[in-house]
């Protein structure tokens, strides 16, 4: 499995959320950025995501099966800040289907180029950061936390167990206990971001 560049450091990922807050592009590129923070998704899970599939009363997204890697329905839990950001860009794409749609044509979503891009805008090259680095960036301060259970970290992420024997066993979601990381994953970051402003 190929690596992906990722920022590890609390100081340096304070410093990109709040460079994200200033970005001056499209706001919809803003809020996607901000979405792969909170959510760690995979890059091509958000850019393709539609609104249908957010249940904002029950605080959740619903991936289907289609566009998840593993070809299996994948469940989001969505921290008030994600059901923030989610009211936010309504107002700028809630006409189209897309969360995320193209600049040139709102039946079509958003270019896979579109977010690597604007992190190259704020300064930031491919060996320092990437869309999908945010993976591991959420992977990395979950499970040096200590607070969560391994399992429940891998399913949000939606990994598949690679062990077949294992995943026979580790069939269940860890749902309620990713819903509370969820919570605490969007207070992290807020305090990580309000920490580098401090600094500066």
């Amino acid at each position: 499995m190929r690596s992906r560049s990722a920022i590890l450091d609390p100081k340096e990922l304070g410093l990109l959320l709040n460079r994200i807050d200033a970005f001056s592009g499209q706001p919809a590129t803003k809020h996607a950025l901000h979405l792969l923070a909170l959510l760690a998704p995979r890059p091509g899970e958000l850019r393709l995501a539609t609104w249908d599939e957010f249940e904002c009363q029950e605080a959740t997204w619903r991936v289907p099966a289609e566009r998840m890697k593993m070809r299996r329905p994948h469940r989001v839990p969505l921290p008030q800040q994600a059901l923030d950001q989610l009211k936010e860009l309504h107002r700028h794409t809630g006409t189209s289907d897309y969360l995320f749609p193209s600049a040139r044509s709102w039946k079509k979503p958003m270019s896979e180029n579109t977010l690597n891009a604007a992190l190259r805008r704020m300064g930031y090259s491919s060996d320092q950061i990437t869309a999908h680095g945010f993976r591991a960036t959420f992977s990395t301060f979950a499970n040096e936390s200590g607070l969560w259970a391994a399992d429940a970290v891998e399913r949000a992420l939606a990994h598949v167990e690679g062990n077949d024997v294992r995943r026979a066993y580790v069939r269940g979601e860890h749902w309620e206990e990713r819903v509370r990381m969820a919570d605490w994953w969007a207070g992290e970051l807020s305090r990580i971001k309000e920490a580098a402003q401090d600094d500066r």
